[in-house]
């Protein structure tokens, strides 16, 4: 939901076919860090809400981690949330510099990274069978790129698209490592508030022409966004917790299916057979995770 609500204010589209609607902002920057803030401005309050009733032990954790004992889970959490924001921005300037579904294709190579990294840090050897699994991801998402001459490639949206996919594999394992002493939903909370914070102070770095802008567009963008931001975040992190992050980066890379069939039904895009044949390889993959087990 989140990738639709990102290229809906990034770029006009038609709702359902007959609601035209979006291209609200032009994909610079700038206005990444602007969408960026205003939908974490939101986040934040939404997982101060949330939180609790799931959770009702958030408060005295948050307080724990001020402890000198506690300092590991939050600094983890802190940097967790310098991860969040960096690859949330990557994502964003990618999207920026080359077409929507190029930036996105791209960034769901991370459980290939996440693999890796856990293998690294944990010691959770790939088993051959994840080998393979990793091989049709990445197969299934050169497939998905457009090829066509209306995609302008840039070769900087391109190591963006790859570097949010890093960051967010690093999000992951940090995540992981975190969540062997630390609940995950304060982790997502400290996560949200260091990603405004630091969105924020890009923002007033790099300035934005406020005049003349469609806010309630934006608005509407933007809680979207967040409500989609924070519930796939707390389930995602959740997740980790239950099945580690590799498995869980790997489910994730059904994201692409799902991406297109919202597309499909939402915005009415359209994929070529070859388009097609690369989801359903992704798909295909997390299919066969059942059958993988890790060395």
């Amino acid at each position: 939901m989140q990738n639709l609500v990102t290229r809906v204010l990034f770029n006009p589209s038609a709702l359902f076919g007959w609601v035209e609607t979006g291209g609200f902002v032009d994909p610079t920057l700038p206005n990444s860090f602007l969408l960026l803030v205003m939908r974490m401005g939101l986040g934040v309050p939404l997982i101060a809400v949330m939180l609790p009733p799931v959770y009702p032990n958030l408060w005295g954790d948050l307080r724990q981690l001020k402890q000198p004992t506690h300092r590991r889970e939050l600094w983890l959490a802190v940097v967790g949330g310098v991860l969040m924001f960096s690859y949330l921005g990557l994502l964003y300037v990618s999207v920026g510099l080359v077409a929507t579904g190029i930036a996105l294709t791209l960034f769901f190579t991370f459980p290939v990274y996440t693999a890796l990294l856990s293998w690294w840090w944990f010691g959770y050897r790939p088993s051959w069978p994840q080998w393979g699994i990793m091989a049709v991801i990445l197969i299934g998402s050169g497939l998905t790129i457009p090829t066509d001459h209306s995609s302008t490639l840039s070769w900087f949206g391109v190591g963006f698209g790859l570097l949010a996919a890093g960051v967010y594999a690093f999000y992951t394992v940090v995540a992981q490592k975190a969540f062997e002493t630390l609940h995950p939903l304060p982790f997502t909370g400290i996560s949200f508030a260091t990603t405004l914070v630091m969105s924020a102070i890009c923002l007033l770095i790099w300035r934005v022409d406020l005049q003349g802008l469609p806010w309630l567009g934006l608005w509407v963008g933007a809680l979207l966004s967040a409500i989609a931001t924070a519930a796939g975040h707390l389930l995602n992190n959740l997740g980790i917790r239950l099945v580690g992050a590799t498995a869980a980066a790997m489910v994730g890379a059904a994201n692409p299916a799902l991406t297109a069939v919202l597309a499909w039904l939402g915005l009415q895009e359209q994929l070529s057979w070859v388009q097609g044949l690369g989801v359903g390889l992704v798909t295909l993959s997390v299919a066969l995770l059942s059958l993988a087990k890790p060395s």
